[in-house]
């Protein structure tokens, strides 16, 4: 399906920050291992404080975001993140690069992403006829994965070879070019319909109101925070076990997640066909049940092309999963949200991902020091095994009130 030039050049700048995000995967907590030294209860804290202090300032830009053209804005967040990312290995040259500075980028990048994810999301509801939402979902979902793909093992020769701040300088570049990437869509976006003189404080809740009040979009709310959470709890976790104990080398540890998420491949390719042959929320179902079955077996990671062998396996049985469960989320949530609630309701699910995401986070970073990185992986993974029930919910028809608006400056050029 052709979706115009326009949603071409958003991709095009979704593509290019994605190959930027991946390559420096988990950049921060390899510089804080490699570079500051620090432990597991640091690595966890720096995962964890960052993107919870960054919702929090975030909270208000839901609504400010609502009632503004959304193109501004998104170049605004890139070259936020843009600078914000240029200042570790400015002082890393300079000799001054200490575990304070990697918090506070940590939460100026983690309220720039909520701000960005808010008002993209809004825009390409906007931007795509409704017909085409899952089209477009499921491109941005293979765009991940392929980034994915080729970023983490790319990035691990980058460290390698060069240092871990190499690739937090190309994240950075990444930015910038997404930022001119939004500029060349061109300049005819639609003002916001409304724009209320002053924001009451109950403003601050409608994302929130919308996610908990439809019975179609709660279970996924709260599933979608409690397994995030879960999984990603265990990242910071299984880094310091791999990197430290386990003895991996680092561009080992990118090829780990690099090579299974040809399986997130797959699963944004087959969302669209198998939604289209079982049903949405049969595919939402099935896979967010079988996505939930996999990360208990990084408990049993060990020395070794055996262990190496055993990550890979795991994340690629979860990676498939997620690839079709978030390609059919994405289009979900945006056609259940009413066209004046997008950017709110996207930036509370993302505000309320972070903070339980740092929450959880920083307690598994304790549970791992107390107990250690085995213990602390085979608990998330064993938790992660009941979320299913989350998914389980009444059917939802949807009301017209849920479908996008269709004014004829809103749509892309054919």
């Amino acid at each position: 399906m052709k979706l115009g030039r326009q949603f071409g050049w958003l991709w095009a700048a979704y593509s290019v920050s994605a190959v930027g995000t991946w390559l420096a995967f988990d950049a921060f907590a390899l510089i804080a291992v490699l570079v500051l030294h620090a432990g597991s209860a640091e690595v966890a804290l720096l995962a964890s404080t960052g993107p919870a202090v960054g919702a929090v300032a975030a909270v208000p830009l839901g609504p400010w975001i609502e009632f503004r053209r959304k193109r501004p804005v998104m170049i605004a967040a890139d070259l936020v993140r843009c600078a914000a990312l240029l200042t570790l290995p400015a002082a890393y040259a300079l000799g001054m690069l200490g575990f304070g500075q990697l918090l506070a980028v940590s939460v100026v990048v983690a309220a720039a992403d909520i701000t960005f994810t808010a008002a993209s999301g809004a825009h390409l509801k906007a931007l795509v006829p409704p017909a085409g939402l899952l089209t477009a979902t499921s491109r941005f979902e293979s765009t991940t994965w392929t980034a994915t793909v080729l970023g983490p093992p790319l990035g691990g020769a980058a460290v390698g070879l060069l240092g871990p701040l190499t690739t937090v300088a190309a994240d950075a570049l990444s930015y910038l070019l997404s930022a001119l990437g939004i500029r060349a869509i061109g300049t005819d976006e639609p003002r916001p319909a409304r724009r209320p003189a002053a924001f009451r404080a109950g403003d601050l809740l409608d994302g929130w109101r919308h996610l908990l009040t439809s019975p179609a979009l709660g279970p996924l709310f709260l599933n979608g925070m409690l397994v995030n959470a879960l999984i990603m709890a265990g990242s910071p976790v299984l880094a310091v076990f791999m990197l430290g104990p386990l003895g991996f080398a680092p561009w080992q540890y990118g090829l780990a997640f690099a090579v299974p998420c040809l399986g997130g491949l797959l699963g944004s390719r087959l969302a669209r066909p198998l939604a289209a042959r079982h049903g949405r929320r049969r595919v939402l179902l099935t896979t967010g049940v079988l996505r939930a079955c996999w990360p208990v077996g990084l408990a049993f990671v060990r020395p070794g092309v055996p262990g190496l062998l055993l990550v890979m396996a795991v994340e690629a049985g979860l990676i498939t999963c997620a690839g079709m469960y978030s390609s059919v989320l994405a289009a979900e949530r945006l056609e259940l949200t009413p066209a004046d609630r997008v950017a709110r309701t996207l930036a509370a699910w993302s505000v309320t991902g972070k903070a339980v995401t740092a929450v959880v986070t920083a307690l598994w970073g304790l549970l791992a020091a107390l107990t250690g990185p085995r213990t602390a992986l085979a608990v998330a993974g064993v938790l992660l095994l009941a979320t299913p029930v989350l998914l389980w919910r009444p059917t939802v028809r949807r009301s017209p009130a849920s479908a996008p608006p269709s004014p004829a400056g809103s749509r892309p050029s054919r």
